[in-house]
């Protein structure tokens, strides 16, 4: 049986995977290995390894690399630490491919482990720009240490052979969180009242913001900024999703969490919702406020109105119902308003997302499944572009 090891580091990541690892479990010639890491060994963010268990999966290993610091310091140390637990885990489990997702810092160190023991990856999400992030650097990175490349979007395709990667081997499927809106059976509003608890109100908003890493700014003004700019609505009710574990994470957390208190009667700070809450709450608001990926790649699905702030998604593909903004509190209301008028949101259930239909993870295990991993295909070759002529 082939061995494909998923590694995983928050319970975000988790979701957009699930089908992934389901549909390997699933397969008789394929064994699951399953690593989870990051967040999901820190209680601040919930324990969630938990959740992947109560899921029913069987958790093959823990490598633990999360410190109490957020500095960029720390993240560093946090990388080192987590190449180390991966190397002694790698070596254990011996993989035959290990899959990663995207961009994160917990996905270097287990991509560097990796590829140092000639473990082939695959490797989820490539090829995208996200201008504001240390994460953009990240992932091209990973692309280089892969074999096996499954992006969302044709451009992402035509960037990642630009890095040099061979296009028989990069698969343009689509965006694989999709998946989870087309089978997950989501919340109605009664049942998502109870479970987050909140009671929605006739205009709703849910904010996944998380910092912008290569700012050098603390993210202190920026969250004023967008606290100020929601002081103009008396009446609307929103939910605060707690960011990631990245540099001055913390702090963005503890604003949030104080601000809720103010209007604790119509707001709520959430430090995990999980795919199912998160994807059924995306239903009921008036708009995703924020600078998640998400609010790219999921929220246009359900015809919902993306704000994106400043320049953390810079780069990326975007549906014509996502309203980019400066991280001003003018620029800020001014799309708030366009979000919930009348005319925008008709001309959003109209739109289509870039990123496909879903359909992502069994075609994703087809490739895991026949992929030819002799010696000299892992031996990569750099592919070049046909040289213009200056």
């Amino acid at each position: 049986m082939r061995k494909i090891c998923v590694v995983t580091g928050t319970r975000a990541e988790y979701g957009l995977l699930y089908w992934l690892m389901r549909e390997i479990e699933a397969d008789n010639d394929l064994e699951l290995q399953i690593i989870a890491t990051g967040q999901h060994l820190s209680p601040e963010f919930g324990l969630t390894y938990k959740t992947i268990e109560k899921d029913g999966f069987d958790i093959s290993a823990k490598v633990e690399m999360l410190l109490s610091s957020d500095t960029p310091v720390g993240i560093a140390k946090a990388v080192g630490l987590g190449t180390i637990g991966f190397a002694d885990t790698l070596d254990r489990l011996k993989p035959d491919i290990m899959v990663l997702l995207g961009d994160r810092f917990e996905a270097l160190s287990a991509a560097q482990a990796a590829m140092l023991l000639r473990i082939p990856i695959a490797h989820l999400h490539g090829g995208e720009a996200t201008e504001g992030l240390i994460d953009e650097a990240i992932r091209h990175s990973i692309t280089k240490m892969s074999l096996l490349h499954f992006v969302s979007a044709n451009e992402y395709k035509n960037r990642v052979i630009q890095l040099g990667e061979s296009p028989d081997r990069v698969f343009n499927f689509g965006a694989i969180g999709l998946d989870n809106i087309k089978r997950l059976k989501l919340l109605s509003k009664s049942e998502l009242e109870k479970a987050i608890p909140f009671k929605f109100r006739k205009h709703n908003f849910l904010v996944t913001y998380h910092p912008v890493t290569l700012s050098g700014e603390s993210p202190e003004i920026y969250v004023n900024n967008l606290v100020k700019a929601f002081s103009a609505f008396d009446d609307v009710g929103i939910i605060f999703t707690q960011a990631n574990a990245d540099t001055s994470g913390r702090l963005i957390n503890d604003l949030f969490k104080n601000y809720v208190k103010k209007h604790n009667d119509r707001m709520v700070f959430v430090n995990t919702l999980g795919q199912l809450k998160y994807l059924s709450t995306i239903k009921y608001v008036d708009a995703v406020v924020g600078n998640s990926s998400s609010g790219i790649l999921e929220v246009p699905s359900f015809n919902v109105p993306t704000i994106n702030i400043g320049p953390r998604q810079k780069g990326r593909l975007m549906a014509d119902s996502v309203l980019s903004c400066a991280d001003s509190p003018e620029e800020i209301l001014t799309a708030l308003n366009r979000a919930i008028s009348e005319p925008f949101k008709t001309f959003v259930k109209t739109t289509k997302s870039p990123y496909g239909n879903g359909g992502v993870s069994e075609r994703i295990v087809e490739v895991l499944k026949n992929a030819d991993l002799s010696p000299d295909v892992i031996m990569k070759h750099f592919f070049d572009l046909e040289k213009s002529i200056i």
